[in-house]
């Protein structure tokens, strides 16, 4: 399933999120230790610590056209030895309690992947919907 948080869409739809101008991370995501609730997850901090494998820097160029996100593909390095079941995109704040969740992805090529202490490379898929279409 790569699909919306629920309270990311809304928070979408009234302004207090945006794609391209907020600091937006990968977070690689262990499903042993978490199992997403789509509609009522919103904060990192709903993420249990021991699910949490490693964090990806800043996505950079961003683009939302036509509701479609994207971003370059990104690597993230050193990634501890653990299996890497999801992805999850989120706005980050600083604080793991209001750093937004937007985007569950655990379906993709390379998914799953343990790194064994090496890079991950999150190459976005290319096809229309992208990262994912609002």
């Amino acid at each position: 399933m790569n699909v919306l948080y629920g309270l990311a869409k809304e928070q979408f739809l009234n302004g207090s999120l945006s794609w391209v101008n907020d600091p937006i991370k990968v977070l690689l995501v262990g499903t042993l230790h978490y199992s997403p609730a789509m509609n009522a997850d919103q904060f990192l901090s709903d993420i249990p610590v021991a699910a949490r494998v490693a964090t990806s820097g800043t996505l950079t160029g961003k683009t939302a056209t036509l509701g479609v996100l994207d971003a370059r593909d990104i690597t993230v390095e050193a990634v501890p030895s653990a299996e890497v079941d999801a992805l999850v995109l989120f706005k980050d704040t600083g604080t793991a309690a209001s750093s937004r969740l937007i985007v569950f992805i655990d379906s993709g090529v390379g998914l799953p992947v343990n790194a064994g202490g090496g890079n991950v490379a999150i190459a976005w898929s290319n096809d229309s919907t992208r990262i994912v279409t609002i």
